[in-house]
């Protein structure tokens, strides 16, 4: 066999034996990558199982760490079993001698670099040579005023003055363009990163701009994000489509993307479902994060594709895994959700946003020495949300000042600091373990769960398993999050107790109604492997979706959020419409929403039908109102054909699955009217009522609705006798006695008598107006009529 078929064949084994996709970091923009490969969707599931993986907070080991740690389930150590099974013909020792033996040999016949032009064209440059008293082991533009790269044939440039250029000066002038190119970008992103005012950040894409227009392709990835969404940059989707399209012939993955998010929201082109699938599936194999994201939300929902559980947990696991190593012990940031729709139809409602007069309010406290206001800033700046940005320096200042104070809970989060460091706090175990210590002995749950992280990793401390355990059980009984999901791996893991699969779900279930991202994804590993539970791909995929909608590029949420507030509709619309393509269905909603207000990005015409689409997958995943909206678009014919019967489903299935208030009182009026379905008085009042069960805000037009419903039922029982009939069975003289109409007469004579006497009196008792009385005479009457004194 050749020297590079063995080498190829190495290759080709080395790469089964690893496996796996690579994680690459895109700068941590909000749409990192990865690199994949071209598996099929079992052999994806199979080559990321749980059990590989080991972050803050979660435990679990890869198969071969120790004794105690190699006996798990059968389903979850097959995809290693599968990988032994095809190599079992080749010993591992073997197999990397080989690799090693040809790799050397590739290196030794690799191509030489010839010179170009000076006194040594086309002879083999020299590595390392020596010029001005220093070895070069590759081309150099030192002694040189052009910067153009060159080389020496010999050892000893000096004695023998033999060289050549190591690019033509095509290529050099390439490469000077494309330095100077990167130079501008460097500068345009270390202003952007390093600014939180608006005017710098927008001279930053002023640089940004200048380096894609020398065509710097992560310039040219940032400009036209900014282009799309109006970030910084005036909104302008023809411009944003062509560098796009640009970057897509160079094979950018999120270019690749971009365009496939075109097609499919109808932006800028005419909608195509079909391209945007193959543009996504090439970003995904690029290693788009998001691009797989959309994928799995389309495998899942069977948009534009087959639905398929297996390929929704294949791209939602890849994402999911890249998710999960970003968790820090801090937690991360917080995912802010807030509906649009929910905003106007309660406006009283809190939306989880902070105002900034309250916020100035708790920070008044806190100057003032108030130790529960320190810490909940300093929590708020931690973890960012609540409308407030995340600031390590502001929570690091409140905190110490709380914990100065003796407030444990601060001293915890100060531990929680130190143990992970950041640009603001340097880490240090030290004093990571003493603030946990204190914390931890004044009962504080955060504090005794830092310890347990402490003897668990031995961070500071020597590992010790069973004071982790007895420190995670403490923190657990008192409900901490942290604590209940440490314990659920240790069990999971049996490190420090027997393997227990069962108490293992059991914390890590606690720990997700806590809201733990980590969680979540260990709950989906179990399912996903059938782990401890019977293997559930839905279940598995929707915590995988959870854990996923978790990720940096869910504070695109609020950016959309901010924009709508400053009155930017047309820039909310299309980021809340990427989100909606990632499968948020908060992002649904509010595009649906905003599209239902006219925004003006999309045509007129186009409106009723785009807003249609989105409410009909965010009311797929359980959103009530969308649901109700779906049946109002049907009912009065917003972008589809007036149908009641469809409307009606929809009305009904929110009555049922939901019971909305809103749907049961439609459904009322529906039996009412007879539109859609059969007319129905008894079930119009039986759903009217429901209704004002339902909801006290439902009471007073249920009132309403019942006593129209009155009158329409009596009118209808009297059209429905004949009265004729019914006179004619009456027998007057038998219910009334025989002189029955003499007493009538005198009654209906009283009454009229009565009725004049009354019109009478009050006529006499309205006084006139003094406009109304005659004209009195100016002169004196004669004495004669003047009554006497």
């Amino acid at each position: 066999m050749g020297r590079w078929a063995r080498l190829g064949l190495a290759l080709c084994l080395a790469a089964l034996w690893a496996g796996g996709l690579a994680a690459a970091d895109e700068e941590g923009n909000q749409d990192e990558s990865l690199e994949s490969k071209t598996l099929s969707a079992e052999d994806q599931v199979k080559d990321h199982s749980t059990g590989t993986r080991v972050v803050a907070g979660q435990i679990f080991l890869e198969s071969g760490k120790s004794d105690s740690q190699s006996e798990d389930a059968e389903n979850f150590h097959s995809q290693e079993e599968e990988k032994e099974n095809s190599l079992e013909e080749l010993n591992s020792l073997e197999m990397s001698n080989l690799l090693n033996k040809d790799l050397e040999e590739a290196e030794i016949q690799s191509p030489v670099l010839t010179a170009i032009g000076g006194t040594a064209d086309g002879e083999p440059c020299h590595f390392p040579f020596l010029f001005m008293e220093k070895e070069y082991a590759e081309c150099t533009a030192d002694g040189r005023e052009d910067g153009r790269l060159w080389c020496a044939t010999t050892y000893d440039y000096k004695k023998d003055q033999k060289w050549g250029f190591c690019e033509t000066e095509e290529q050099s002038n390439k490469r000077r363009q494309m330095q100077e190119a990167e130079d501008v970008y460097q500068t345009g992103m270390k202003i952007l990163n390093e600014s939180s005012k608006k005017a710098q950040k927008k001279e930053a894409y002023q640089y940004l701009l200048k380096a894609a227009d020398m065509n710097h392709t992560k310039a040219m990835e940032k400009v036209s994000y900014a282009l799309l969404f109006g970030d910084y940059l005036k909104q302008n989707i023809q411009s944003s489509k062509e560098l796009f399209e640009k970057l897509t012939e160079e094979g950018s993955p999120k270019g690749q993307m971009a365009l496939g998010f075109l097609y499919a929201s109808g932006l800028g082109v005419n909608s195509s479902q079909a391209k945007a699938l193959v543009y996504y599936t090439f970003g995904a194999l690029g290693g788009n994060l998001i691009a797989h994201m959309i994928l799995g939300y389309r495998y899942w929902a069977g948009i534009g594709v087959l639905q398929s559980c297996e390929s929704a947990l294949t791209h939602y696991r890849l994402v999911a895994n890249h998710v999960a190593s970003d968790i820090s012990l801090t937690g991360g940031t917080v995912v802010q959700r807030i509906r649009l729709a929910d905003e106007v139809e309660n406006p009283g409602m809190a939306s989880g946003m902070l105002e900034e007069d309250l916020i100035q309010y708790y920070q008044f406290l806190a100057e003032k020495g108030d130790v529960q206001a320190q810490v909940g800033l300093g929590q708020l700046h931690l973890h960012g949300g609540r409308g407030v940005e995340q600031n390590h320096q502001r929570a690091f200042e409140y905190f110490n000042q709380a914990a100065n104070a003796g407030n444990s809970h601060a001293m915890a989060f100060l531990g929680k600091m130190y143990s992970e460091g950041s640009d603001v706090v340097p880490q240090s175990n030290e004093t990571a373990l003493q603030y946990f210590k204190k914390a931890a002995d004044m009962g504080n749950p955060v504090g005794q769960s830092g310890l347990g992280m402490a003897y668990l990793y031995g961070r500071g401390v020597p590992v010790n398993y069973e004071l982790a355990l007895k420190y995670f059980q403490k923190a657990a009984e008192q409900g901490w999050v942290d604590g209940q999901l440490q314990l659920g791996s240790m069990y999971y893991n049996g490190i420090g107790v027997k393997r227990d699969y069962k108490q293992a779900l059991k914390y890590f279930n606690l720990a997700s109604q806590g809201g733990h991202i980590l969680a979540f994804y260990n709950l989906a590993q179990m399912h996903a492997t059938g782990t401890g539970v019977m293997r559930s791909c839905h279940t598995a995929v929707e915590l995988f979706k959870n854990v996923c909608e978790r990720g940096r590029w869910s504070e695109r949420l609020m950016t959309a959020y901010n924009s709508y507030k400053d009155g930017d509709s047309n820039s909310a619309v299309v980021q809340y419409l990427l989100l909606a393509e990632q499968g948020y269905e908060v992002a649904q909603s509010n595009a649906a929403f905003i599209l239902d207000q006219k925004a003006s990005i999309v045509g007129e015409n186009e409106t009723y039908p785009r807003a249609l689409l989105h409410w009909n997958r965010a009311a797929s995943q359980g959103y009530t109102v969308a649901r109700i909206k779906l049946g109002d678009y049907h009912f009065y014919g917003f972008g589809t054909d007036v149908d009641y019967e469809t409307a009606f489903i929809h009305y009904r299935l929110a009555s049922e699955q939901q019971h909305s208030a809103q749907a049961m009182f439609n459904l009322g009026y529906m039996h009412e009217k007879g539109l859609g379905i059969k007319q129905d008085i008894h079930l119009a009042k039986r759903f009217y009522d429901m209704a004002a069960e339902a909801s006290p805000d439902a009471q007073v037009p249920v009132f309403l609705a019942l006593c129209k419903l009155g009158v329409i039922y009596s009118l209808q029982y009297v059209r429905e006798i004949n009265i004729r009939e019914v006179f004619s069975h009456i027998d007057m003289d038998q219910l009334l006695g025989p002189e029955w109409d003499l007493y009538l007469m005198t009654i209906i004579a009283l009454l009229l008598g009565t009725i004049i006497a009354y019109r009478q009196r009050q006529h006499q008792a309205i006084p006139r107006p003094a406009g109304l009385r005659p004209a009195v005479p100016q002169q004196e009457p004669p004495p004669e009529h003047q009554p006497p004194q």
